[in-house]
Parts: C-alpha cells; structure tokens; sequence
C-alpha cells in the first residue's frame, strides 16, 4: 500500500473485526482490510474488505476491485517498495476510542452489576477487548475460560470455532457451572459474532441468534428513552420477523435487506442524516447496535447482552424468561436452520440442480398451503393461487427463494456464500405464546425430514 502512495495505518496485534470497521470512520480512511477466516474451520483464510463508510463492500465496488485485479498481468506490475514515512502504528490509542463508543450504548450505566460471567473468546480475537468492554460496563465478576483464551489458529480445543455449535461453548459451560455463573458469553475468532447460555435452574440454556437479536431488539426500543417515527430497524430477510413485529409495537420502521451485514451497513449509509438506525441483527449471530461501526459486533453485543440479562436478574427473572414474555405479548416464533454440504465442482452443480428444480417445483410440504414465492434471482413475487407475479423491489439479484404458507410459515432456500452448502431456513409460528413451544418443535421435526426427503438424503 504504501509502495503505491497510500497512507496506510496498522495495528500493532490483532485485534476484534469490528474495530476495523469503526477505526475506518475514526481515522477517515478510504478503506479498511482484516486478515481472517472469521468461524470457518482452520483450513480456511481470507479477508474482509472495508469500504470508507465503515461497511464491507457491496456492488459495485467488490466487482470494480476484481477488475483492478485482472487488469494486472505481470508481478513486475506491483510496487513493493515500502514508503515507511506513510505507515503508521496504531493501537491503545484506538481501543479506548472504540471502548468509549462503546460505553454509549449502555441503557442502564449506573445500576449495580452482580451478574457472574464466564467468557471464551474460542481461541480468538475477542480476548483483546471483551473482558475490558464487560468491566466498561460496570461488570467486575468475569472468569474468561483460560484453554481457549490463547489465540490460536489450529483451535485445539474445538471442532469447529463458531459459536453456532453447541459444542464450542462446553468448555464455558462446564466452568460456569463450577463456578456458579449466571451467563456464558462466546465470541467467534474475529470477534464480530456471539453466542450466549443462560442459567436456567441447575442447567444452562443456549440462545440461537433470532433470539439474541429479538432480545435485544426489545430491551433497547422498551429502554430508549428518545425513540422518534423516522428511527429505524433492520434485518436481513431470513432473520425471525418477531424483530419486525417487536419494531412495529414500538412504532418504530423494520426495513429488510438480503443476507450478510454488508447490506445493513448499506441500508445505514443510505439512511445517514435522514433517519436514525437504532439497531439491527441476522440469524446467524450478528448485531450491532448504533452505529459507530457498520459490522456485526460481538464485543457490543456481550457487553448489552450482559447489561440485559444484569436488568432481567433485577427483576426476578433469566433472559429465558424475558423471552417468553415476549413471546406472550407478540406471538411465538421458532426457527431451524439446515445446512447442506455439497464439496467441489460436482457438489456445486448439485446446488445449483437443487435451487433450478425448486423454481419449477416449489416446495410444498403435507399440510400446508403455499401462498407466494419470493424469486430474489428473478427479482418476483408469485401468487400461487392465481399464478400472477409482481416485481419484487427494493433487493439486488441474489440467487434465493423464500416460500410463504398460509400459516406463517416461511422456508427460505439459499448457497452460501462462503462454504460449500445449500442453506434451508425454516421459520414456523404460533399466536399462542409459550404453550406452543412442543407444537412448533414437531413442525420443525417434520419440516426437517421433508427438506430432507426433497434434497436425496
């Protein structure tokens, strides 16, 4: 970067993904990188690219870039010649900076904190930051599980580093139930990504992420004291559309965006000095709330979860109890998420043979009546029963199918974009609160096996 005439800041170790993203708007640099693999498995490398808005790069500037890079035809081409006089180190300076934007998000800043804590990092990022941005917030009882709080890319002591996996918070778990702790906090590598337990009796009980982001969702707009009509909200379009309903009650505005957190950061850009972002989450683990960055958060995300479930215990209750009373007062949500692994270039042209054969078939399970199907490639919405489409606005082209049943249910069909799998997104619904919760565990059960039986397995 700086061979070529580019003032270039580094930080001096590693550091939270999300950090980048708000020392981007910080230091009011064009761009931002991080070297990472985030969750995936240790095999894997990459990195994330930052556009100046803080966000990663969304149309047209991840193509642009590639162009760039095809337009090189020769190594001889690239200048390697340091400039060192445009290299500049940065390190605490930045984390207090971040620490402080931090701080503001806090609802209830000068409650006495007792919650008990146990915190992994899962061999990652979040062990630079975590900790301190617990004590921030007034917490003082934390116990970080010392096997995974050494950063190591061969992850050791897991299978697999995402927090997604039940089985990469077991360690916390095993330590927070020696130790009597109230809530276990895990970050994914790159810390932009959280996963949480919650002591229920003698057990701990873990929340998927519509969960956290429904959680959230309602304990900011319920404790925000300066809500207005032209806030804001957003989701990605196979997240839980309780974030929607809990947005609606607060008569704050829920917009949709395709799946991955570039399109809320864009969705915030495109908003800035107009309307105010209070908060936004996907499925898969990611939240920020305000927006001193434009990525998922892990590091914010514990410290408010903490401050939450600190506020719960005040009041008598778990977060698995807030959660059912959500669930009360809008209705019962539950999702499930199949994930498909087809490897090489034959698994691929079995992902793409699979999302073809659903654009003419549909998927129609026992039981159920299929009302509209979301085409986000055709960019279309069909009505089933007259066979009459309309456009579908407001999304770029993306290669996804989301299915809507006269019930509520929705199943959402995508290939990842970063693995080797065809995702299934099942989402079922009840009006009968927690009571439902065995009803739309068996029709999750018999959604699973119908996915199943469609896709050979």
């Amino acid at each position: 970067m700086s061979a070529n005439g580019i003032k270039v800041f580094i930080f001096d170790d590693i550091r939270p993904t999300p950090e980048l993203s708000f020392a981007i708007r910080h230091l009011q640099c064009q761009s931002g990188i991080v070297i990472t693999a985030s969750h995936n498995p240790k095999e894997y490398n990459g990195y994330k690219v930052y556009w100046e808005d803080g966000g990663q790069i969304v149309p047209p500037h991840d193509k642009n870039i590639i162009n760039e890079v095809k337009s090189i035809k020769s190594v001889s081409q690239i200048n390697f010649a340091a400039n060192h006089n445009l290299i500049n180190t940065i390190g605490n300076d930045i984390d207090k900076a971040y620490l402080e934007a931090i701080q503001t998000l806090a609802l209830h800043p000068k409650t006495e904190k007792k919650l008990k804590i146990v915190y992994t990092p899962i061999h990652g990022t979040g062990i630079k930051l975590m900790p301190e941005a617990l004590h921030t917030f007034g917490f003082e009882n934390i116990i970080t599980e010392p096997s995974q709080s050494i950063p190591d890319g061969n992850f050791p002591t897991v299978k697999s580093p995402n927090p997604e996996n039940p089985e990469a918070l077991q360690l916390a778990i095993e330590l927070a139930t020696r130790e009597g702790a109230d809530l276990v906090l895990a970050t994914d590598p790159d810390a932009d990504r959280v996963a949480a337990a919650v002591k229920v009796g003698g057990n701990f009980e873990l929340l998927n992420g519509n969960q956290i982001a429904s959680l959230l969702t309602y304990y900011i707009l319920k404790h925000k004291k300066d809500l207005k009509s032209t806030d804001f909200i957003v989701k990605t379009i196979v997240t839980t559309d309780l974030l929607c309903d809990i947005a609606e009650s607060f008569c704050v505005r829920c917009i949709e965006v395709l799946t991955g957190f570039k399109y809320i950061a864009a969705v915030i850009r495109e908003n800035e000095g107009k309307q105010r972002f209070i908060c936004g989450g996907e499925e898969s683990f990611g939240f920020l709330a305000g927006d001193y960055a434009r990525d998922k958060d892990a590091v914010a995300t514990g410290a408010l979860l903490a401050e939450m479930a600190n506020w719960a215990k005040s009041e008598g209750k778990t977060l698995i109890d807030v959660l059912d009373d959500i669930y009360s007062e809008y209705a019962l949500y539950a999702e499930h998420l199949i994930n498909i692994v087809k490897k090489g270039v034959e698994g691929a042209a079995e992902i793409k043979a699979m999302m073809e054969k659903f654009r003419k078939e549909y998927l129609n399970p026992e039981g159920l009546r299929l009302i509209k199907v979301f085409d986000y490639k055709d960019k279309t919405i069909r009505d089933v029963a007259t066979g009459t489409t309309k456009p579908l606005l407001g999304f770029p082209e993306s290669d996804v199918l989301q299915f809507l049943y006269e019930d509520g249910t929705k199943i959402s069909v995508r290939p990842s974009g970063t693995e080797p799998k065809i995702k299934f997104y099942i989402s079922v619904k009840s009006d009968e609160g927690p009571v439902a919760k065995n009803e739309l565990k068996k029709r999750i059960q018999q959604l699973t096996a119908f996915i199943n039986k469609e896709t050979n397995l």
